[in-house]
């Protein structure tokens, strides 16, 4: 196999291929060369000369036998293949087309990471906000960020919204979100809806003393996602959700890099279990979840938590994390992990524990399901994250002048 592209700009992309009897090195050659040059030992040398840059090259063949105690289906390979930049243009759906689009079809094999060059990541200016530029529009840089979700939205008016809206920005949180399937509709129009909320967020204001951002969803046919993105930031949005894996990479690429759209992106994992969770297919959570919502330009990225009613592994969850934060993607903005689903105040040391003080924590029904509403849930969010903060156990914190968290403790229990 020629080596003429060891030294070119490549990305490295690694697939688990499981397969009872397979020669994994046979295999990984057939993907080189076949997902790049077509065909190789056939042509003539001056063709090859001229075709070599193009060659994908077998990095490495991890070959994985099952034990005496496994089925022989348990057999699987890691196998990373250097694809050259040349190849294809610097966009995430060819990136994707050239990495893994017809091998995905081909048997029991699963992308499990991907690299980018450096040259193929400066095409992307990524985050715009990044965690510190979400930091530095809320005013907080000494805690975990709090963030309450819209519940029971299909079938509200406006004044049904506004309410609920004001309830949540009452208990203290840092931002509140859109259901995803918040569309646009003739009661809650994406500009009426964010005027009427963001008014219940000032009101908010003068309560709770703190600023707030409010994600509404943008949605809608994709060639007026921009249009609508400013009708809803000129209405006074000040962050924007997205159904990332609905549109495309490519979609939150341009929206995040739009000189009319200077709010942070929301990413919304809608449709990643359709990717990740199998060990036989699809893409790995922390390129789907992780370093493409990165490197495409979500400021915020919501993902199943490893605590709630939508379980992720937390070795996945910690994946995901490390490719949001880890500053191997620099000269990229770190994008704030948003750990979600079922979570309740007495899960916040958990959260903690495994994410530090660069997280988001957000709620559900951790919020409206509070006995005593969901002003109180947000303050016994806020009151479990300062007692975590301050290295005081939950219970003794609640116990000392803290109602809202003893109610949560009460109703949905604790884990430190």
């Amino acid at each position: 196999m020629p080596s003429a592209t060891t030294h070119a700009a490549c990305c490295l992309a690694t697939y688990r291929c499981y397969d009872e009897k397979a020669d994994f090195h046979k295999k990984a050659l057939g993907i080189a060369v076949g997902l790049t040059v077509g065909s190789w030992t056939d042509l003539p040398d001056a063709r090859k000369a001229e075709m070599e840059k193009h060659l994908g090259r077998v990095v490495q063949v991890d070959v994985h036998e099952p034990a005496a105690s496994e089925p022989a289906s348990a057999r699987y390979a890691d196998i990373q293949i250097a694809y050259p930049d040349v190849n294809f243009s610097r966009d995430i759906p060819a990136l994707l087309v050239t990495v893994f689009g017809k091998l995905s079809m081909d048997g029991r094999i699963k992308l499990i990471d991907l690299d980018v060059s450096d040259g193929f990541r400066s095409a992307f200016p990524g985050p715009r906000f990044g965690i510190q530029g979400v930091r530095d529009l809320l005013g907080v840089h000494d805690r975990p960020l709090l963030m309450s979700i819209f519940k029971s939205v299909i079938g509200h008016d406006l004044p049904a919204l506004r309410e609920q809206f004001y309830q949540q920005a009452a208990g203290g949180v840092d931002l509140i979100k859109d259901d995803e399937i918040l569309f646009e509709n003739p009661q809650t129009p994406i500009e009426q809806r964010v005027e009427v909320c963001m008014e219940a967020a000032a009101q908010a204001s003068q309560v709770t003393g703190q600023k707030l951002l409010y994600a509404a969803n943008l949605t809608g046919p994709t060639f007026g996602l921009i249009e609508q993105a400013r009708k809803a930031i000129h209405a006074g949005a000040n962050a924007l959700l997205f159904n990332v894996l609905a549109y495309g990479f490519d979609a939150l690429s341009e929206l995040s890099r739009h000189p009319d759209i200077r709010v942070p992106i929301m990413a919304h994992p809608a449709l990643a279990g359709a990717y990740y969770p199998s060990p036989y297919h699809g893409i790995a959570a922390n390129v789907l979840l992780g370093k493409l919502m990165r490197l495409a330009g979500a400021d915020l990225v919501l993902f199943p938590s490893p605590y709630g009613s939508v379980v992720m592994p937390r070795e996945e969850n910690m994946a995901i994390k490390e490719a949001l934060l880890t500053d191997s993607a620099a000269p990229l903005k770190r994008s704030f992990p948003v750990p979600s689903a079922g979570i309740h105040p007495g899960l916040v040391p958990l959260i903690l524990k495994d994410f530090g003080g660069e997280v988001v924590v957000n709620a559900g029904g951790g919020v409206h399901g509070h006995p005593m509403g969901a002003a109180a849930g947000g303050r016994a969010f806020r009151q479990a994250i300062d007692g975590c903060l301050a290295g005081t156990p939950l219970r003794q914190y609640a116990a000392d002048g803290h109602p809202e968290l003893q109610a949560a403790i009460d109703a949905w229990g604790l884990k430190e």
